[in-house]
């Protein structure tokens, strides 16, 4: 194969992966909440502030109504937080957590 062809396929791959990678947008509401986008799949990623109020917390997300829904076990029941024990600004007791949502 010639030198040229060689170097036109390889600058192909790179170009392709290089669009590949730059597909994946994210973005920032204001309130912790990112939104990585591969193809037609999102992965969403929740964060805030944990007083521990419940015990180990497995994931959460945000609701539309403010409230914050979380599950303590894989596959478990989604639970309202009514009770203000998590939080998107700081507070006293609280501590920052990080969750992927699978809502």
């Amino acid at each position: 194969m010639k030198r040229s062809l060689k170097i036109g396929i390889g600058s192909a791959v790179l170009a392709t992966t290089l669009l590949g990678a730059s597909a994946c947008a994210s973005y920032d509401e204001g309130y912790g909440y990112r939104d990585h986008h591969r193809g037609r799949v999102a992965v969403s990623y929740y964060d805030g502030y944990y007083d521990g109020y419940y015990g180990p917390v497995r994931d959460g997300y945000w609701g539309g109504d403010s409230f914050f829904y979380y599950r303590t076990g894989r596959g478990g029941p989604w639970i309202v937080d009514r009770g203000n024990h998590f939080r998107r600004d700081m507070f006293d007791g609280g501590r920052r957590f990080h969750y992927r949502g699978y809502h």
